[in-house]
């Protein structure tokens, strides 16, 4: 199952340093022995709702363990500081949804799941502290 690496990156204010220009250089080369595609790099964000101050990267791979082995790879390790030194960030890894999910059936198993929850604790409220 397809799966996402998130990128929500923070540059400082100023031109952009050789480092990152380097980094952005050479990543391609690490992902692509894990099968890792840019989706979206360097695209300018509408904001619709909230905020989000930065930019935005979204790169698919294969599955969940090809994003993991490709960020713990040497090759990637070796060049993730010349982004890190320059960008705050957040990155995240998420697998992705098939052709088959269907979002009422994911808000039905969510709700009876809520409603089993409910359903424990008023039972536990209903019994007597052990001891008493």
């Amino acid at each position: 199952m397809t799966a996402y690496a998130i990128a929500h990156l923070r540059p400082a204010d100023g031109p952009v340093h050789d480092e990152v220009l380097s980094y952005i250089e050479r990543i391609q080369a690490t992902m692509e022995p894990y099968g890792g595609r840019f989706l979206v790099h360097g695209a300018e964000v509408e904001v619709v709702e909230g905020e989000w101050p930065g930019a935005l990267v979204l790169v698919a791979f294969p599955g969940v363990e090809e994003i993991r082995a490709w960020y713990a790879s040497p090759a990637y390790q070796e060049i993730l500081p010349l982004r890190t030194r320059h960008f705050d960030g957040d990155v995240v890894i998420v697998p992705g949804v098939g052709p088959e999910y269907d979002a009422p059936a994911t808000a039905a198993a969510m709700r009876a799941a809520r409603d089993r929850s409910a359903a424990v604790g008023r039972e536990e409220a209903g019994k007597w502290p052990e001891g008493a």
